[in-house]
């Protein structure tokens, strides 16, 4: 039996994907909203990975909550980020205009206005709440705006992906050294730089720090930023107005433990503000996502150390 060689099936298939968003993206964010909601049950039937970590991740955080009360939230979850991949060829293909009337509230902007009146740059810290990358179209759409990007698995999308983000005027940088040397420019220029604080780092370029109820594996990169440049730290998230009805920008004043020179205190101080930012509604965020993946018992080489593991 012949089969098509990998790169041609990659290509083949990052065409279809890329139809599929340009063919979303001229859909209204109410009819998004019915598909996910379609979607998102079957997800959370179907995908047994995006399940079960969406429902380990549920009892660490809320051990309180019943287990009947998590599996729902787990649904809801499972239906907003099936919304969010929905709406990406709307973030990144729509008329600019459409996606802006679709920001129908912004909360904190005041935040951002006083650091750079006072001639300093802003970190915003995104976490994967809601959707992220409308939140990074606003951004490069009224500041200058400096974010790291990682390309995609699928080498043909990347260009797709990387339009999609610039469109607006957001400068991309890589995931390594030169990328940390633009975001310190940038911040020296007072403008503003954007952060995912809520992704596992490599082995070295993080520190445990607690987030809710367990020790995460947390990047150490932002006291490096905030101490070579004294730029104000902001928690950034797009949140979806219920029914499709558009999305609610809020811009929350980031826990004070984030400026300590201490990395481990400034990393407990960046989990603090993911976990401020989900109380807007912890169905919005992205739980599927292995938070808990590395334990301290790896790090301090504890024999049987998988055993703590959570996935």
């Amino acid at each position: 039996m012949n089969r098509k060689p990998r790169s041609t099936a990659s290509a083949y298939q990052s065409r279809l994907i890329a139809r599929l968003w340009q063919t979303l993206a001229n859909r209204r964010l109410s009819t998004l909203w019915r598909l996910a909601r379609l979607g998102g049950p079957l997800v959370h039937r179907f995908s047994r990975r995006e399940r079960e970590v969406t429902e380990i991740n549920l009892h660490e955080v809320y051990p309180q909550r019943s287990s009947q009360a998590r599996r729902q939230l787990a649904r809801e979850s499972l239906t907003h980020s099936t919304a969010t991949m929905l709406e990406l060829g709307f973030a990144w293909m729509a008329r600019p205009e459409r996606v802006e009337t679709a920001i129908k509230e912004i909360h904190g902007r005041e935040l951002l206005d006083e650091a750079r009146a006072e001639g300093r740059g802003v970190i915003v810290l995104a976490p994967h709440f809601g959707n992220w990358e409308v939140l990074n179209f606003w951004l490069s759409s009224h500041f200058p705006f400096t974010a790291m990007y990682e390309p995609p698995k699928l080498d043909a999308l990347e260009p797709v992906i990387r339009h999609g983000r610039e469109r607006m005027g957001a400068s991309l940088v890589p995931t390594n050294a030169r990328g940390v040397a633009a975001l310190l420019k940038a911040l020296k220029r007072c403008e503003a730089v954007g952060i995912l604080p809520d992704q596992e780092p490599d082995w070295g370029s993080g520190v445990f720090a607690p987030f809710y109820t367990r020790q995460a594996y947390t990047a150490t990169l932002l006291p490096k930023l905030v101490a070579r440049t004294e730029a104000r730290v902001v928690t950034g998230v797009a949140r979806r107005l219920p029914e499709g009805h558009g999305f609610a920008l809020h811009f929350l004043a980031a826990d004070d433990r984030v400026y300590d020179s201490d990395e481990t205190r400034s990393a407990t101080g960046v989990n603090a503000c993911v976990e401020a930012a989900i109380a807007l509604d912890p169905a919005q965020y992205q739980w599927e996502y292995k938070r808990y993946r590395k334990v301290p018992e790896e790090l301090a080489g504890v024999p049987n150390h998988r055993r703590y593991r959570l996935y």
